[in-house]
């Protein structure tokens, strides 16, 4: 394989697709059991609609529409993570072709990607929303550079089909557009590109993919925005300049831990060489870097003027990604000698991506060994077997007073509809539906009370007592050992 890649510089993209399907095939076996995005997918895949909380639709449209088609399940989730993680490593790859002349660094650019610990690592944990943008910036990328380079109706069509995806996967994507446009303006040659006329029927659509959800948006303002802002004030500080160090502490070590990897990875394979790379330029490393500065600087500007004290790795990603397309440019203004370059940085790229996923993989089967489970190992589907046995059938209607829950049994019980009896969490369902299944943790103790919201649901929808005697099940956890178990309580109602 090695060979193979250094020979003909095409055989990454192979090389690539083969492993998002190795990403896949090991999820899909190592347990059924979703973790924490996934069983949001799982729950809100139900239904279409133009916003369904803190994070933009573009993620939730793609997981309704596989879902319809081929069912929901994890097997749904994985192939729509994964194949989006291909395509933005297809696109960015594509991208680099635009503007590097050496056939072998393209490959090195698009591979450098997969050195990303979100890309790496996040991803093949629990990431949704973050891969969808990942997706969006590869596609910008390969539109605006091939407007820079080749200008036609098409590629400023293209890019604004990108950018209103990017809005549209995630909010702070619109930092990226922004950055690139002020980047190419001190470029007098590529000044006029902005200037084109073409340039305004690539703002309409994207003004046209954004407009519905934008709509929702404003008469939802507080809700799609107040879980971010949250998250980003997780630490309290007394007093502004207190407010302040935290936040660009918290920034820059977010920045060091998000492109060490491929920092390290490009030192490697290029040792010896920085100094003369480092030195280096040409225009078009001059306009990413401005892209990949300004992008910073723009996020260093909302934290200080949202006083945020918590910035992740992960929010930082779709501007780190530029990373691996600078140092290339970089190295080729270089003149470097790429001699072997890409067999070696093929090598560093396999032993980091493929010995993350074998330890993201391997954990739900190591961590029971020494009594620690995680959402992997919960017995969700020895649950569902359980129940049907006992009931002697599905359900039509499934309330859950957890969103773990039911994202689970959404994937279970693919034919019944799931819902939560909490305002915020209220899907069009139809709750007349019968056998219904009310489904909780009990925490392997069988005389925890039902909780007070399933309790006034069934009192809602007119369940007498004699109906809704409590059941329940402590389950082995998946490869757990010993008598370790995880209890479920459920009510059934038949009629």
């Amino acid at each position: 394989m090695l060979e193979a890649v250094n020979r003909r510089p095409g055989a990454a993209v192979l090389a690539v697709a083969g492993y998002f399907l190795l990403c896949i095939i090991l999820r899909v076996s190592v347990s059924s059991s979703l973790e924490i995005d996934e069983a949001e997918q799982a729950f809100l895949s139900q239904f279409l609609a133009l916003g369904y909380g803190p994070q933009p639709p573009f993620y939730n449209w793609l997981q309704y529409g596989l879902a319809e088609l081929i069912g929901p399940s994890l097997a749904t989730m994985t192939i729509l993570k994964n194949g989006l993680l291909f395509l933005c490593c297809l696109f960015y790859g594509l991208a680099a072709r635009l503007v590097l002349a050496d056939r072998r660094l393209p490959p090195i650019a698009m591979l450098g990607v997969l050195t990303l610990p979100p890309v790496f690592l996040l991803a093949q944990r629990d990431l949704s929303h973050t891969i969808a943008a990942l997706f969006a910036v590869s596609l910008f990328l390969y539109g605006f550079l091939r407007t820079l380079k080749r200008p036609s109706l098409f590629s400023y069509l293209l890019t604004g089909v990108a950018v209103g995806i990017g809005l549209m996967a995630k909010y702070n994507f619109v930092l990226v557009p922004v950055a690139a446009i002020v980047a190419v303006l001190p470029e007098r040659e590529l000044r006029a590109r902005i200037l084109d006329w073409r340039i305004l029927p690539a703002i309409a659509i994207a003004t046209l993919i954004v407009l519905p959800h934008a709509y929702w948006m404003l008469q939802n303002f507080g809700f799609a925005s107040g879980g971010t802002l949250n998250e980003m004030r997780e630490r309290e500080a007394e007093g502004l300049l207190l407010q302040a160090f935290y936040g660009v502490y918290s920034l820059g070590s977010a920045i060091i831990g998000g492109s060490l990897v491929p920092l390290l990875v490009f030192g490697l394979v290029f040792r010896g060489k920085l100094r003369a790379i480092w030195q280096a330029e040409s225009q078009w490393s001059r306009i990413v870097g401005r892209m990949l500065a300004l992008c910073l600087i723009a996020v260093l500007l909302v934290v200080l003027g949202v006083a945020a004290t918590h910035v992740r790795e992960k929010w930082l990603v779709l501007f780190l990604v530029l990373i691996p397309l600078y140092l290339c440019l970089k190295i080729e203004a270089a003149n470097i000698d790429l001699t072997d370059s890409l067999r070696r940085f093929f090598l560093l790229v396999c032993v980091i991506a493929l010995g993350a996923l074998v330890m993201v993989s391997a954990r739900a089967v190591v961590r029971p060994w020494f009594g620690d489970y995680s959402r992997l190992n919960i017995p969700y589907a020895a649950f569902a077997e359980a129940v049907a046995q006992a009931e002697g059938g599905q359900p039509a209607l499934i309330l859950a007073n957890d969103k773990q829950i039911a994202g689970n049994l959404r994937t279970q019980f693919s034919r019944a509809q799931v819902t939560m009896p909490r305002p915020s969490n209220a899907l069009p369902v139809d709750m007349s539906r019968r056998p219904l299944l009310l489904v909780w943790h009990d925490d392997a103790q069988p005389e925890a009370p039902v909780p007070d919201l399933l309790r006034n649901a069934l009192s809602e929808l007119g369940v007498p007592e004699a109906a809704a005697a409590p059941r329940h099940l402590a389950l082995p956890y998946l490869y757990g050992t010993g008598s370790d178990r995880y209890g479920f309580s459920y009510i059934w109602v038949a009629e």
